[in-house]
């Protein structure tokens, strides 16, 4: 089936339940119609397969390796609706938040979808930190 490209509808409604507070960073919920596209979990190597050096860099690697994935389909940060996060150290996510929030929006923007995190003994790729999949919907061209 030959995807179509992105339209400039909305892709995406945040789903937030009335009364719950506001995730800072994230959705609990997202909503879209469209061509759905999901990555395998992605590591932080370039395209010759050579891996940053430190969870920063590598974080930033796979966020652009995401959209570069995601653009083949036609789709772009906006049409994220649900990453989630495979790292090697919780403590080292929780020390990197400062550092983290610029490098993400540097790279995806304003566009907050639904994540999750998740603790790993290990990881499949040696001095790979952390594994992201995403899920994407983009709308189908009206």
């Amino acid at each position: 089936m030959p995807l179509r490209p992105a339209t400039e509808a909305p892709a995406l409604t945040t789903l937030q339940p009335p009364g719950w507070k506001k995730p800072k960073g994230y959705a609990n919920g997202m909503a879209g119609r469209g061509t759905v596209v999901m990555t395998g979990g992605l590591i932080g190597w370039d395209e010759n397969e050579v891996l940053a050096e430190g969870f920063i860099p590598q974080v930033e690697q796979i966020l652009r390796n995401i959209l570069a994935v995601l653009a083949e389909a036609g789709g772009g940060p906006e049409h994220v609706a649900r990453l989630t996060w495979y790292v090697r150290s919780v403590d080292t996510y929780r020390a990197s938040l400062a550092e983290l929030g610029p490098v993400y929006r540097r790279v995806m923007g304003r566009n907050f979808p639904a994540m999750a995190l998740v603790g790993v003994a290990d990881l499949v790729e040696p001095g790979a930190l952390v594994e992201i999949e995403a899920t994407a919907i983009v709308p189908d061209a009206a």
